[in-house]
């Protein structure tokens, strides 16, 4: 490898371009989740890279906006940036309540519809659909649609069955 392939492949990792090829479309961003109890995230695409942040809570939600080899540049819901395995993560989609205070989940999409649970801000909740303005979630006990604007792990556009 020569020295300026080298500086402009770092520059389209710094840039967030990946380890693709110039003529590659890039991928759009995605979101996934921690697959493992503890993960890694780190400075760099390999196990020299000092690791940046340890998250230990499986099915975190992250979002992918790049790759390299088995390597995955993802974002938190915070917008720290790293690099992970791709062992260390899943494509099971999950969603982090924010906001303040607890948030209803409703019978349907409509949210003027019965209240059915309740989540408290931090909450990991399962994605399992999608409309435009609700979210169906589920822990453990509970199964409702929750206003999208509360979540992170779905972009606003987002729509899926």
């Amino acid at each position: 490898m020569t020295r300026g392939f080298f500086a402009a492949f770092l520059l389209g990792l710094v840039l967030g371009g990946g380890g693709a090829r110039a003529d590659e479309p890039a991928a759009a961003p995605r979101f996934v989740s921690q697959r493992v109890e503890t993960a890694y995230m780190r400075e760099g695409p390999s196990y020299a890279h000092k690791v940046l942040w340890v998250y230990r809570h499986k099915g975190y939600p992250l979002q992918v906006i790049a790759s390299f080899d088995i390597w995955r540049r993802v974002r938190d819901r915070d917008g720290t940036v790293g690099w992970m395995n791709s062992d260390m993560l899943s494509d099971n989609r999950t969603v982090l309540v924010t906001g303040q205070g607890r948030v209803q989940l409703h019978a349907s999409d409509d949210l003027s519809s019965k209240v059915v649970g309740l989540a408290e801000p931090g909450a990991i909740l399962s994605l399992k659909a999608c409309h435009a303005q609700a979210c169906r979630a589920s822990a453990k006990n509970a199964d409702g649609w929750i206003a999208k604007d509360r979540l992170w792990g779905v972009s606003a556009e987002e729509t899926f069955k």
